[in-house]
């Protein structure tokens, strides 16, 4: 299996770097040939393209890591006239399952395969080899793609046809968002009720309230310190998605609608952390002018 890398951000650097030390990293492309040309100098013998199409062409299977549903449906509008029968194309980005499952249709007609499989376990989980896979798509696909899963992910598990893939990374932001909300107005109660930070953060991460988010960013978000981790742009963007979800389903979520609203505020507001963790300055403002 050979393997062409599509989007070199936080995440996909270092899930393509894994990759290479695997042996089945054939070339890349990204939108920034500066950051591509990087990218090539740190991995040996790794072919960089001069575009989505000339990379498509030349692999067995392109995956994807991009920001958002328009950049996907750009980068396989680029491909689709030089893709072959047999080919597979995972993406891993988080967009919607609305439009998960109409690239897979339609790659389907090519006899190619679409596998939607979102990630989650941050930059530090991207980093380490040890994210969480959600993918949705065809069984033999996914079944085909173990090699390439194993090579950053602890964890993978197919959920069911395509757009499944979205639809349980909808679930995880959801609880992220929550769990971000939980963390975030926590700790700017215990600043406000002046408890020490060291023996609160080793209490809380102890008991029933320890989770990834205050053991990962606790103490940096205490220092003011936001400069690694999710912008809150994306989460923004992945809980609009999650927020169609419900209103299509008739879901009621009070955490949508909070953590919708405040994230909303952060980055109108200008907002520069570049991690959701930067929610706790707004949560020490509602307190403060409580």
């Amino acid at each position: 299996m050979n393997i062409g890398w599509i989007g070199l951000g936080a995440m996909g650097w270092p899930m393509a770097g894994h990759l290479h030390r695997q042996g089945l990293l054939a070339g890349i492309w990204n939108r920034s040939a500066e950051k591509a040309s990087a990218f090539g100098e740190q991995h040996a013998d790794v072919s960089i393209a001069d575009g989505p199409a000339e990379l498509a062409a030349a692999v067995d299977v392109i995956a994807t890591c991009v920001s958002a549903d328009d950049d996907l449906r750009a980068v396989i509008d680029t491909i689709r006239p030089v893709l072959k029968a047999g080919q597979i194309v995972v993406d891993h980005s988080t967009v919607s399952p609305a439009t998960a499952s109409m690239i897979a249709a339609d790659l389907k007609t090519l006899a190619v395969s679409f596998v939607d499989a979102p990630v989650t376990g941050g930059v530090e989980g991207a980093i380490q080899g040890r994210l969480a896979i959600m993918a949705g798509g065809e069984w033999d696909a996914v079944h085909r793609l173990e090699p390439l899963f194993d090579a950053y992910a602890r964890v993978h598990h197919h959920l069911g046809p395509s757009g499944s893939g979205q639809a349980a990374k909808a679930v995880n932001q959801l609880m992220v968002a929550g769990i971000a909300e939980a963390v975030c107005e926590s700790l700017a109660l215990m600043e406000t009720l002046d408890l020490p930070r060291e023996p609160m953060l080793e209490l809380l991460g102890g008991g029933a309230a320890g989770n990834w988010f205050l053991d990962k960013r606790g103490r940096t978000m205490l220092a003011d310190e936001f400069e690694v981790g999710f912008d809150p742009k994306l989460l923004l963007k992945d809980l609009k998605i999650c927020s169609a979800l419900c209103s299509e389903t008739g879901f009621e979520s009070a955490v949508i609608t909070q953590a919708l609203a405040d994230y909303a505020h952060l980055v109108d507001s200008g907002e520069q952390g570049r991690d959701i963790s930067a929610l706790i300055r707004q949560k020490r403002l509602a307190t403060s002018s409580a």
